[in-house]
């Protein structure tokens, strides 16, 4: 069989969760992007292809964050962004990432401010 790469292997994990989450104009995606610097998170209708409502460890706001603190902060501002934008209910998207540490941490953060999912 040979071996997987890490990637790989949460490329196979973000497939299989895909094939079964999908967002829609009621109830859109919250999609989670880690990378090892950053985090970002998107709420997304996949029945048209549109963002909704983002939030990146990238943005100027939150530049001076600890890294550690930096989800949690990008769960509560995603959270913020989609209720300006009327959106009440996600269903969570964890793009393959196991759910612990930072991923955890962005979830529980935008349960906290009225994400519901």
């Amino acid at each position: 069989m040979g071996t997987r790469t890490k990637q790989q292997a949460r490329l196979r994990r973000h497939r299989r969760v895909r094939a079964k989450v999908t967002g829609t104009a009621t109830r859109p995606r919250l999609a989670v992007y880690r990378s090892n610097r950053t985090i970002s998170a998107q709420v997304i209708d996949d029945s048209v292809g549109h963002t909704l409502a983002a939030a990146s460890s990238a943005d100027k706001s939150l530049a001076s964050l600890k890294r550690a603190d930096t989800p949690a902060a990008v769960g509560k501002l995603v959270a913020e962004r989609a209720a300006k934008a009327g959106i009440a209910t996600v269903v969570f998207d964890r793009g393959g990432y196991l759910y612990h540490g930072r991923v955890k941490a962005l979830a529980d953060a935008a349960r906290e401010n009225g994400l519901e999912f």
